[in-house]
């Protein structure tokens, strides 16, 4: 297992806002010479601690005008049923993450879609004809000062 010093934490907090860095300059602001500090993010990465790198896109320019939340709830709390819903939901674009949360319902969802339109048919087509879904509650994104994904 990796150890989590200082270095190391520097690092993933540096990386998590700019995974594009060069290593001299992630090198520099840490303090270590560029083949340490490479050395170290590649053992990082090597232990999976460091999952990987992706663009951050700005939905707006994708075309996404809808953002929402939705909380779902289940017919039973069974991991059959868990299992089903969730296997109902890999397809979904417009599904970009799914969480299963302790509380009044089982999954938490975040969708983006182009419109309200767009929203509501994916609401009755695709979560309404699921049928392990027994409630669903939306919850509309009007801003986000803070997101630390972007």
């Amino acid at each position: 297992m990796t150890k989590i010093d200082g270095y190391n934490q520097q690092i993933l907090r540096i990386l998590e806002k700019d995974g594009r860095i060069a290593n001299t300059e992630l090198a520099e602001k840490i303090g270590l010479s560029p083949s340490a500090c490479l050395r170290r993010v590649q053992e990082l990465e090597k232990s999976g601690l460091i999952k990987g790198y992706k663009a951050v896109v700005d939905p707006e320019k994708l075309g996404v005008g809808f953002i929402a939340y939705v909380a779902v709830g289940l017919t039973e709390h069974s991991t059959p049923s868990q299992l089903a819903f969730e296997q109902a939901l890999q397809d979904v674009e417009e599904i970009k993450e799914c969480h299963n949360v302790t509380g009044p319902y089982e999954y938490l969802l975040r969708i983006e879609t182009k419109d309200l339109h767009t929203f509501k048919a994916l609401h009755a087509d695709v979560l309404g004809s699921i049928s392990q879904v027994r409630t669903i509650t939306t919850h509309v994104v009007m801003d986000s000062p803070k997101d630390t994904r972007q």
